[in-house]
């Protein structure tokens, strides 16, 4: 461990004299994306048999995956109660095959005990941070009635529940994961302002449904806003046991998919003509139907443009609700600007293109069916003015007329009916005078901050690189000295569940502070013979009051519904939850690491 602790000394040293070298560079831009890592939230507490008699909760989230692209999209799901029931983590979605597998596991989940809102959302946070992928939206879907009930014979209290939930509201908002909650009201007990609290904290947004018709539109919502795409209601059908037809335009090459929702007490019959007037099987390679027992969903793949013609066939005087939303793989970039500096009344030529896959797309009939506004900012008073940009073959673009601000930020929105688009925002920095020109390139606006002297930038960024450096040696010397003493700190929370009838045990703490050196888990479940493989499972201390589990069993190890090979060891830090499930027993044990 000593000679861990001096290659970290090393690598610290190199990094810090590196760093000394390097100039001060803008942050790249985030780009839009079209994927998704979505996280589904599920209250299965014993309350939600009130609130949500006929599982309104479970065609919520099969919706979800079936609005889910092929292209790749993330979906998980937690169920909870007042601990983590059921988990299962973040699934790339390829086929129909894996959207059905995650529609069977919403089916299989039942309903359990007492209600603990803020295991949940600790647990989809866990699962979201464990797997993110660059380039992927992540997002928290909760479907909950917003109520905590705590078992009365454990020792925790109401305010320590509400306090865990701010604690890991404040965890999301500050990963960037936002919490779009759907307030399940089917008895009148909903609990709007918790879970209102929870949507805005994290700029997700609150829904309430009271019936499973309000779904489709409630689901599209969520993507739209999340994917920056506009819902597009088609229109409400009254049933007369023929086929309607409805007409459905898909307005550029560029729609990847396009969802189409059927909301109706009763089946439905649909048929689908493209532009050319050819019927397209359904299913078939260029569509797919989903189905369940409140809604149809067509889903059509890369179609063409053109107007299209859905009919639709319902049972007479069946209302049926129809919507859709695009799917788009776009990204509106800013053209590089003509100069690296400007001064108070100059004009600058500002632009804007989409990109698809990083390719330029240069189809002029996109750009001009689409409204294309430059936002500008002056950052010294905090006022925003707006002017339209022209629509040319390759772009969007327009003339700026600088004023006397210090710094501007300019973003380009563009828009049409079903979707729109921003740019990462550029900041403009003004030279001071024509005497003592200030050479700054525009960048992305990081902190909203100024340009600023380069040398006290490096001055300053020298000695903060400094002090992370000693501090980083303190912290390396300081975990040493800990791990040497072989001293455990925390408790192990235990439960096991008997994977045969879903009956958990009641959560066991043990304080580890009475093992020294090592322990097995084997020692965790009081020796219990069922359980002995678990005998071959070391954990000891680590750096940083962390823990190191060396699985030598055969017994498998979860983590986030993900299997981990711990044979030469997994770290384990505070909070983290693993599941073992030996060879030998149909139980599984969860053990969860705390203060």
């Amino acid at each position: 461990m000593f000679k861990k602790a001096i290659s970290g000394f090393i690598v610290m040293a190199f990094i810090f004299c590196n760093i000394s070298n390097l100039s001060v560079r803008a942050a790249s831009p985030l780009h839009s994306t079209s994927r998704i890592e979505g996280m589904l939230l599920v209250d299965v507490s014993n309350s939600m048999k009130s609130s949500d008699p006929n599982d309104i909760s479970k065609e919520a989230m099969k919706m979800f995956v079936d609005m889910s692209s092929l292209e790749g999209d993330k979906i998980g799901v937690v169920a909870y109660s007042d601990a983590v029931m059921r988990e299962k983590a973040l699934v790339k979605i390829r086929s129909e095959q894996d959207k059905n597998d995650l529609k069977t596991f919403i089916d299989s989940l039942g309903k359990y005990s007492y209600t603990d809102l803020s295991t949940g959302v600790f647990e989809a946070i866990k699962v979201l941070e464990s797997s993110h992928e660059a380039d992927y939206d992540p997002l928290i879907v909760l479907l909950a009635d917003g109520n905590n009930e705590l078992d009365p014979h454990k020792t925790r209290t109401l305010a320590e529940a509400n306090a865990d939930l701010k604690t890991a509201v404040s965890q999301a908002k500050a990963k960037g994961y936002p919490i779009y909650t759907i307030g399940l009201n089917a008895d009148g007990t909903l609990n709007k302002k918790v879970l209102t609290n929870v949507a805005e904290s994290t700029n997700g947004q609150f829904f309430e449904a009271t019936s499973a018709d309000q779904l489709p539109r409630i689901l599209s919502q969520i993507f739209a806003n999340h994917l920056k795409l506009k819902l597009v209601p088609v229109k409400q059908l009254i049933g007369n046991g023929d086929y309607q037809d409805i007409r459905i335009t898909v307005p550029n090459e560029n729609v990847l998919e396009a969802n189409i929702s059927l909301i109706s007490e009763h089946p439905v019959g649909v048929k689908l003509i493209n532009p050319s007037g050819r019927e397209i099987a359904i299913p078939s390679d260029q569509v797919l139907l989903s189905k369940s027992k409140t809604y149809s969903m067509v889903k059509l793949l890369k179609p063409v443009q053109g107007d299209w013609t859905i009919k639709v066939k319902g049972v007479p005087q069946d209302k049926i609700d129809i919507n859709m939303v695009f799917n788009y793989d776009l990204q509106l970039k800013l053209n590089s600007l003509a100069k690296e500096t400007y001064q108070a009344g100059s004009t600058v030529q500002v632009g804007a293109f989409f990109e698809d896959n990083g390719a330029a797309i240069k189809d002029p009939s996109i750009y001009q069916s689409m409204t294309a506004t430059l936002l500008v900012k002056d950052l010294d008073n905090g006022k925003t003015e707006n002017f339209p940009l022209n629509a040319g073959g390759q772009g969007f673009s327009g003339k700026l007329k600088l004023g006397s601000a210090s710094a501007y930020q300019v973003v380009v929105k563009a828009e049409d009916s079903s979707f729109f688009r921003e740019t990462a925002p550029l900041q403009i920095t003004m030279q001071k005078s024509a005497a003592v020109p200030v050479s700054v390139k525009p960048r992305v606006v990081t902190d909203g901050g100024g340009g600023g002297n380069p040398l006290s930038w490096l001055f300053w960024g020298g000695s903060a690189v400094g002090v992370l450096f000693l501090a980083g040696l303190a912290f390396l010397i300081r975990s040493w000295f800990k791990v040497k003493n072989h001293r455990f700190s925390g408790q192990m929370v235990i439960e096991i569940k008997d994977e045969g009838t879903g009956d958990r045990s009641n959560p066991q703490y043990k304080k580890l502070k009475i093992f020294k050196g090592q322990f097995r888990l084997h020692q965790l479940t009081s020796l219990a013979p069922e359980f002995a493989e678990t005998a071959k499972i070391m954990i000891k201390p680590a750096a940083g009051d962390s823990l190191l589990l060396i699985n030598q069993s055969t017994c498998t190890i979860e983590k986030s519904g993900r299997t981990i090979d711990a044979q030469k060891g997994i770290i384990i830090k505070h909070n983290d939850r693993l599941r073992i499930i030996p060879k030998q027993v149909n139980k599984s044990i969860y053990i969860e690491y705390i203060s």
